[in-house]
């Protein structure tokens, strides 16, 4: 597909060599200077539509504010940026597909988004075969491995590895040794028990089942009275989205939490907004990023104003500021480089430091992974400040390496 801009250096290239010899360095010089004024496109694939189409829509929203901030800036000498949303509808095929439009056709310099394991893979076989820059903002340990990753690979999200070994070494400590799973049927939820189990042994965690369900289910009766019947101390719900929020409140119903402590990996702050106290009370999670923080932690505080204001008044959530990070991120390396150039921008982005809205984070080397805190958060039933005050933080990880998985575990060289 021939652009607006190819058209027009072309009629201009004609014109200048029409007009005599003394001009012939002009296309080259006008072409360069029309690359330099370009918009920096950051392309966008999220799930819009399909059962994490709410933790989505909030990605956007967060994105948009690193666009505006950068903008508002100056942009890079004056080069603004501009956010391509596309709908990858939850599919690893639907994902590579719009990721390729995004480069070929639409001529994104970067790649941020994805909202699934599985769908991240696809998306960053695609840029790292093209060369382009990909920062997921969803959690995956496999992205992280060296059959997967590239140079062009960054995660600013956190991995189940970190996520549930962190709420893992929280609630075996408290709740229980004997654990039961109910898991969602792809590698989020294989990832998640992985990491649970991970971050049992040595605690005598003994692991009574592990029923898994397909992503998007709707109906948990049959199999919540089998893990019942196992009389677990901790019930782990390895799921995401609408199936959470399901899983709960029939839990609920089932009646469950008179003997079970319930603990999720990933407590949604869209999830609890959306079934409401009961569902929620008494589980434990972890987290990313509770806007509520903001009391502690001034970058916190300026996001979620800024998040205000763009957006009616509302704040944002942990998934949504996972989006706001993810540009962010790559637009402050494409500012401390001066360019966008995809070798500068890598150098810039793996050595960056930075606080930009739940304390300080940097990408690890040899994996591209954000180093950053995990917070251990529970429903909260009084006090509240406000209807969007649903979770207290209890406890919390500080960024550590020793959290992750090593880079020799992983397949990198030391």
């Amino acid at each position: 597909m021939t652009s607006k801009t190819s058209k027009s250096t072309t009629l201009n290239r004609r014109s200048l060599i029409a007009g005599g010899a003394a001009l012939a360095a002009a296309p080259f010089s006008f072409h360069t200077a029309r690359a330099q004024e370009a918009t920096i496109k950051i392309g966008f694939p999220v799930p819009l539509t399909g059962p994490y189409g709410a933790e989505a829509q909030d990605q956007v929203r967060a994105a948009e504010v690193a666009i505006a901030e950068f903008n508002a800036g100056g942009g890079l000498g004056g080069r603004k940026a501009e956010l391509l949303v596309r709908d990858d509808k939850l599919n690893p095929g639907e994902a590579a597909t719009r990721a390729l439009e995004l480069i070929e056709n639409d001529k994104a310099n970067f790649i941020v988004g994805s909202l699934s394991a599985a769908v991240q893979l696809a998306i960053n076989n695609v840029t790292k075969q093209r060369g382009v820059i990909f920062n997921s903002i969803s959690q995956s340990d496999a992205i992280n491995e060296v059959a997967d990753f590239s140079k062009y690979t960054f995660h600013e999200a956190l991995t189940p590895h970190m996520t549930a070994g962190a709420v893992g070494r929280y609630a075996f400590s408290k709740f229980g040794k004997k654990v039961a799973f109910l898991t969602a049927d792809y590698a989020y939820g294989h990832e998640m028990v992985r990491g649970f189990q991970e971050a049992g042994k040595g605690m005598g965690v003994e692991v009574l089942g592990d029923i898994r369900h397909p992503i998007g289910a709707t109906d948990f009766s049959t199999l919540l009275p089998r893990l019942q019947s196992m009389k677990p101390d901790i019930l782990v719900i390895n799921n995401f989205g609408r199936d959470q929020q399901i899983a709960l409140k029939q839990a609920t119903d089932f009646g469950l939490k008179k003997t079970t402590k319930i603990v999720v990996p990933i407590m949604l702050f869209t999830g609890r907004q959306a079934a409401g106290l009961a569902a929620f009370d008494g589980v434990i999670g972890g987290t990313s990023y509770y806007w509520g923080v903001e009391d502690q932690l001034p970058s916190a505080k300026s996001f979620n104003d800024q998040f205000r204001k763009m957006h009616g008044g509302r704040v944002p959530s942990d998934y949504g500021a996972m989006g706001y990070a993810g540009v962010r991120t790559v637009l402050q390396a494409v500012k401390n480089a001066g360019t966008a150039e995809t070798d500068k921008v890598i150098t810039a982005l793996e050595a960056l430091k930075y606080d930009y809205y739940k304390g300080p984070q940097y990408f690890r080397k040899c994996d591209h992974q954000s180093v950053q805190s995990v917070m251990i958060i529970e429903c909260k039933t009084k006090d509240m400040r406000n209807e969007a005050d649903v979770f207290q933080v209890v406890a919390s990880e500080a960024p550590n390496e020793a959290n992750l998985r090593s880079c020799e575990a992983l397949g990198h060289k030391a």
